[in-house]
């Protein structure tokens, strides 16, 4: 009962504040169109100054910000020849749905350890809140097949990973904690180089579709 007050206590402003990113990017992982990722990961840049429970200084809360606007980018550039998959598809709906059904079991498991732990209000807030932006990251990954997508995907991984961060920071050793915007650096990079990957795909073979890739012999 204690993990439930702690979302219940909420007050609206405070629910819709958490909400909000999580519309976008759910948004972003279950419509088609890299238009539709090129707006949510927009909105996530406005989104993520109201995120206390980042437990970041603003540096770094401003540098999240910034590569959201960098992947709204790089979702955003004209895309190739293919704007379908020019492999055939089957197989996609059957491996939609082992995705999606993986990704809601995981999330299921992360928030009943956590419930599980006896923590405080917030922190159990915290601690369930980075499972679920983690967990719409790994199934956008899994649905989405689209190499351009991508850097949603790992924005979102690794937001859910920084608000995992600024919650067990108060618990750790301090002498034991990573520099404070290793976070943000990793993310970065795993998501330039997603995007990366996309433009020389679609530079030499005209498609950024992962289907395509497995498909196609360039």
């Amino acid at each position: 009962m204690g993990f439930l007050e702690s979302w219940t206590e909420l007050s609206v402003f405070d629910l819709a504040r958490l909400m909000a990113p999580v519309a976008f990017l759910v948004a972003a992982a279950f419509l088609p169109g890299v238009r539709v990722a090129r707006i949510a990961a927009v909105a996530m840049a406005v989104a993520v100054p109201l995120l206390r429970e980042l437990g970041a200084s603003p540096l770094i809360t401003a540098g999240w910000s910034l590569l959201w606007l960098l992947v709204a980018w790089g979702a955003g550039v004209p895309e190739g020849v293919a704007r379908r998959p020019i492999a055939s598809t089957r197989g996609v709906v059957e491996s939609g749905t082992v995705g999606l059904l993986l990704g809601v079991l995981l999330l299921a498991l992360l928030i009943a350890a956590v419930a599980r732990q006896g923590l405080s209000p917030e922190d159990a807030r915290r601690a369930s809140y980075g499972a679920l932006l983690l967990v719409i990251g790994i199934v956008q990954l899994m649905l989405r097949r689209h190499a351009r997508r991508a850097g949603v995907a790992f924005a979102s991984l690794g937001l859910g990973l920084q608000v995992l961060d600024g919650a067990a920071r108060g618990a750790q050793v301090p002498g034991t904690l990573i520099p404070a915007g290793a976070v943000l650096l990793v993310t970065a990079i795993a998501a330039a180089l997603a995007t990366r990957v996309a433009a020389i795909r679609e530079r030499i073979a005209g498609t950024a579709w992962v289907s395509d890739a497995h498909d196609l012999h360039d």
